[in-house]
């Protein structure tokens, strides 16, 4: 998959979480999903190259750096807890809506109760 599609799977599926925003606080070449204004997808080019950062678990984050050569440390984010999606062979479509279900949940569940969006039970684990 190469960072184009990263990119455009990452926005498709965003778009369709419930709550889900879409901003450029950072400037034209930031895009940034938030839920209930906590940011859970960034995409943006490192240098040149269309890529995604997502929160993520530590352990998952560890564990997914070492299974795939695309699939970095947060670029300008915190190491531990966000990693950054690129363009690589390993990388597929499935996987890219995966991370961006998860991270959208970790930071969900990271909210007051009364602020989280319903989500559907497709989406993933509840909380």
């Amino acid at each position: 998959m190469h960072g184009d599609a990263v990119r455009q799977t990452a926005v498709r599926t965003a778009a369709d979480l419930p709550g889900a925003t879409h901003e450029h606080p950072f400037g034209p070449e930031w895009d940034v999903f938030k839920v209930a204004g906590k940011v859970f997808l960034l995409l943006t080019d490192v240098p040149g190259e269309p890529v995604a950062v997502l929160k993520c678990d530590p352990e998952d984050a560890l564990a997914l750096r070492e299974q795939h050569a695309g699939i970095t440390p947060g670029y300008h984010m915190n190491k531990r807890h966000w990693i950054t999606v690129h363009g690589r062979d390993d990388v597929t479509a499935d996987l890219v809506q995966e991370l961006v279900r998860e991270s959208y949940l970790l930071v969900r569940a990271g909210l007051p109760r009364d602020r989280r969006p319903v989500v559907p039970d497709d989406l993933g684990r509840s909380g």
